[in-house]
């Protein structure tokens, strides 16, 4: 039951038909020469790999795990192998600049690229995960000397980076943090450097086998450092110094790793450094805005991380119920007269339901991902200056949303298919139970789910007034004004339905926010879950407009049947949802007592 295939024909629906990719490609010079057959191929190849070399080693990784032996971690059996593969392909670099050794694909595929990664085998994706985040943190505030240095490493995966941020007494709370940077007494390189000491924990690929060389990204303090986090740097130390005149080791040291619930086969570091010597990226006391580029960046991977995990445990569900015989369906040759016989379970109404909605939500989130994806490229290289600017504000609106909604329905997916597979979903050979342990750390690190909808709410939604969120909104109802029938006119109407009460929940928030200091905080979580099931309903009712008229196709066919199920079913949490933003403003939540 462990198999695992890419999507790519939904991929491709979404890529093509859904966003229309190409043409706007076509208008875009850094992606010009790239048209839907040549994307086509890179996921099919993308798929491959996918498949074929990483999808088996998910299963021992698991029950191997990542080993911390002499100071040192090892990795699971194949795991540094398949790293090599990676590397030599050139996937590290799918999305970077030629002239830094990458192909200068969009972003588009490498989100697609993510998913199926995260889906074949979570694990081993998050050691080389963050390389693409700490790429374009250093692209954007690295000094040149420190480019020159590192950035054609990371896009290669000659070498591979980690995010230190985490210290015993700060975890959400950054401006606790006590690491601290003191001036360096050397000069051997051209750039002044610093000496850093203090403990991180929870380090994601802190330490491993797979490349020579490891680049911590490390928030510290200067000693002449506000409080808070507006006192926090940001430091590049390496695992070892290659710039010195000779290679040598730096005072940084893995200390050991968690034994945790999932996954097993990436280590998580205790991270030591001891005066470890680490160079400046940006600005003195500015290190957070420096970190955030690669913590964006790598939101967008964790919400990808919950696709790819709800796709993986869709794919088990199905095949699963399709293959079980046991029960007599309601309806079949056995209730007719016909000699009883024991059908397949995936008959049954309660399974149809399970995998009904484990569809909706899959493919649901692989379009708004995608659009999230896509709009990353246009403010990137869209021609027109005012299409980069409404890209930008969307992929800044969209991208807590996805994280939040996405990592919580991969959890939520796995459990969904490990009941439909009944006490074989328990086991470990059906995959499952890893799937639904491995994905529940995505809804914790790189800013648990709460926080993504306190940042939602309280900086996307309330401090600009919603006027992002209402540009939001014009973008969802122009959806609903391109209905042409009268089945997609009832879906639009529902569509303008949802937009109109979202406004209103958001206007009602930022208005009654000031004298009620706690509200924003207090609904934060169910308004961001009405702005997903809105997203989801938008996603939906373009996918019905587009596959209706071609419902002739077995894959457009269903694809309609899944779209009208959404719009039967699903679209009741909106408004459970929107009762509890209600509930919320009205109720003051009581003071818990520990005793």
């Amino acid at each position: 039951m462990r198999t695992y295939t890419a999507p790519l024909r939904d991929m491709s629906f979404v890529i093509d038909e859904w966003l229309g990719a190409p043409s706007d490609w076509a208008s875009m010079p850094k992606f010009s020469e790239l048209d839907a057959g040549t994307a086509a191929q890179v996921l099919e190849e993308a798929a491959r790999f996918a498949r074929g070399r990483l999808a088996p080693l998910n299963a021992s990784g698991d029950l191997e795990g990542a080993r911390f032996s002499d100071g040192a971690v090892r990795m699971p059996e194949g795991f540094a192998a398949a790293y090599r593969d990676y590397a030599a392909g050139g996937w590290p670099g799918l999305a970077a600049e030629p002239e830094e050794g990458g192909q200068g694909l969009p972003q588009l595929l490498n989100v697609a690229w993510i998913e199926m990664l995260a889906a074949a085998n979570h694990a081993w994706l998050m050691s080389p995960g963050l390389s693409h985040g700490a790429a374009e943190c250093l692209r954007e505030h690295g000094s040149p000397w420190l480019k020159a240095q590192y950035l054609d490493k990371l896009v290669s995966g000659e070498c591979l980076s980690s995010m230190c941020l985490t210290e015993a007494q700060a975890g959400s709370d950054l401006g606790l943090i006590a690491a601290k940077a003191v001036p360096a007494d050397t000069r051997q390189e051209a750039e002044p450097a610093y000496r850093i000491t203090g403990t991180k924990i929870f380090i994601t690929g802190g330490d491993h086998d797979l490349t020579p060389n490891i680049v911590h990204l490390v928030l510290a303090r200067l000693p002449d450092a506000p409080a808070g986090s507006r006192g926090l740097s940001l430091f590049l130390v390496p695992k070892r110094r290659e710039s010195a005149a000779q290679p040598e080791m730096n005072a940084v040291t893995c200390q050991g790793i968690e034994k945790k619930m999932g996954p097993k086969a990436s280590p998580t570091c205790t991270m030591q450094f001891d005066g470890a010597l680490g160079w400046m990226v940006g600005q003195p006391h500015r290190g957070l805005q420096a970190m955030f580029v690669m913590m964006n960046a790598a939101r967008l991977q964790v919400a990808m991380q919950g696709l790819g995990h709800a796709e993986s445990a869709t794919q088990c569900a199905i095949a699963y119920a399709a293959d079980r015989r046991q029960s007599r369906a309601v309806g079949s040759a056995a209730h007719a007269g016909q000699p009883s016989r024991a059908d397949a379970i995936i008959l049954l109404p309660a399974i149809r339901r399970a995998l009904l909605d484990l569809h909706c939500v899959a493919e649901g989130a692989r379009m708004v991902g995608y659009w999230l994806a896509h709009c990353l490229d246009l403010a990137a290289a869209a021609p027109e200056s005012g299409r980069r600017e409404e890209a930008a504000l969307l992929a800044s609106l969209l991208t807590p949303v996805a994280k939040a909604s996405f990592t919580e329905a991969g959890f939520q997916s796995a459990s969904k298919a490990m009941q439909v597979l009944g006490g074989y979903g328990y086991m470990h050979e059906f995959g499952v139970e890893q799937t639904l342990r491995d994905s529940r750390v995505s809804m914790i690190y790189e800013g648990t789910n709460e926080v993504q909808a306190v940042d939602f709410v309280v900086r996307k939604t309330i401090a600009d007034s919603g006027k992002g969120l209402n540009r939001l909104l014009d973008v969802v109802r122009k959806e609903a004004e391109a209905a042409t029938c009268d089945e997609t006119r009832r879906v639009a109407q529902q569509l303008l339905r949802l937009c109109d009460q979202t406004a209103a929940a958001a206007a009602a928030l930022i208005a009654e926010s000031e004298p009620d200091p706690e509200l924003s905080y207090r609904v934060a979580g169910d308004f961001l879950a009405m702005v997903d099931i809105l997203l989801h309903t938008f996603a939906w009712a373009r996918a019905f407009r587009i596959a209706r008229p071609l419902a002739d196709s077995p894959f457009y066919a269903r694809k309609c049947e899944t779209a009208r199920y959404f719009f039967a079913y699903r679209l009741g949490d909106f408004d459970y949802r929107r009762s509890l933003v209600e509930r919320g403003r009205a109720n003051v939540l009581p003071h818990v007592n520990p005793a």
